[in-house]
């Protein structure tokens, strides 16, 4: 078998782009990936485009290889940017391996560990009564981790203002009244978005009775492993750290230092299924659990599902779609066969390769935007971490 075409599809799908990639076979296989850089999809096209000129013709089953040889056969090797084309080429080839064997991917993997997928679920929220009201509703549904957003959205006329000092008040007043209205079952976690310093941070966080929080992403960029380190000696809340990383070696200080307890590994940014195996196994030997970052569109959610179903060091899983969320990522008409949710599980599907499909048709009618991320401004006028 080999490799006759890679094909790149931007497409609009609820409120962003995905960039979806098909990697196309003699034999009439083919495979989906998907590349995780949001916003800047047009850069990842011109990376899969020199990846494709040398990998047409090329034996798609041996993954491992290709990985390297798209790694390692240039000067300035990694970086987000072909990391994110090389993650889609590389799911798109354990898809084909699958279908090729006639087996779900998790088998090409060692096998499963799990039959359902446990998720976690975002709020975005507006008061503290909206608050916690939606963490009751999902409660009640079954979910059993929830993440809230950052609870300031800017002011009126300023929808791109935002001022850390302002949210972390805000946050650190209404989450231990949350805990209190839920009890100490669930999961309760906070996602930042890397918008704060080191001692925003720690200011937040020591507002707060301990035990308020199970986890706190992302809270300030992740650049400086010393930065973390440093904020690690002042609080003891767990931190989940990652989605931004491109390689092992990006997550090789948080994990060999200790410095994250939940490893937000992004399949389709830190170079596939192949460079994801390699960090669960760093992260195992370090009793750190997966918690992976799944911020887009189906063909990531499969390749998360089979990852998480044959690693045993797993928590929860993103998953854009609850109660409290409807961001219509998981288009049915652009993606017929996809993984469904069954309450707050996903279920580990037994179909060949991923047991995701595309529409090719609905992808062409689904244009690409371009869409830029807000660019936040403080009341003073500098520009803040988005």
């Amino acid at each position: 078998m080999k490799i006759t075409d890679i094909k790149t599809f931007p497409v609009w799908v609820g409120s962003r782009n995905q960039l979806l990639v098909k990697v196309e076979t003699d034999e009439g296989l083919y495979g989906w990936g998907e590349s995780g850089l949001s916003g800047r999809e047009l850069a990842v096209i011109g990376a899969v485009q020199h990846y494709r000129e040398f990998l047409l013709g090329r034996d798609p089953s041996r993954i491992g290889a290709l990985w390297q040889e798209m790694y390692r056969s240039q000067y300035f090797e990694g970086g987000r940017v072909l990391t994110a084309a090389i993650s889609a080429i590389d799911i798109a080839l354990y898809d084909i391996k699958g279908k090729a064997l006639n087996v779900p991917v998790y088998q090409l993997l060692g096998g499963k560990q799990r039959d359902l997928i446990p998720c976690f679920a975002h709020t975005e929220i507006q008061s503290e009564a909206q608050l916690i009201e939606n963490v009751k509703m999902l409660v009640d549904a079954g979910w059993k981790a929830i993440r809230t957003g950052i609870p300031y959205k800017g002011k009126e006329g300023q929808p791109a203002l935002f001022e850390p000092r302002e949210a972390i008040g805000l946050a650190a007043a209404w989450l231990p009244r949350v805990r209190e209205a839920v009890g100490t079952e669930p999961m309760i976690g906070i996602d930042f978005h890397h918008r704060l310093s080191v001692a925003e941070a720690a200011s937040f966080c020591q507002r707060m009775p301990s035990g308020t929080l199970d986890f706190l992403e992302e809270p300030i960029r992740d650049e400086s492993p010393e930065a973390y380190q440093a904020l690690r000696t002042m609080v003891d809340v767990p931190f989940a750290i990652g989605e931004e990383f491109s390689s092992k070696w990006a997550f090789a200080p948080y994990i060999e230092r200790g410095i994250t307890n939940y490893a937000r590994i992004d399949v389709c940014n830190v170079g596939g299924i192949t460079e994801s195996l390699k960090v669960a196994s760093m992260a195992e030997a370090h009793y750190i659990d997966l918690m992976p970052h799944n911020p887009l569109g189906s063909v990531c959610t499969a390749a998360t599902v089979h990852l998480a179903a044959a690693v045993p060091n797993f928590s929860w899983m993103e998953i854009r779609q609850s109660p409290t969320e409807r961001l219509n990522f998981y288009d049915t008409e652009l993606f017929p066969t996809q993984p469904q949710l069954e309450g707050a599980y996903l279920p580990v599907s037994d179909a060949p390769g991923l047991g995701v499909e595309v529409n090719e048709e609905v992808a062409q009618r689904h244009a690409f935007k371009f869409w830029e991320a807000p660019h936040l401004h403080r009341a003073d006028g500098s520009y803040t971490n988005w």
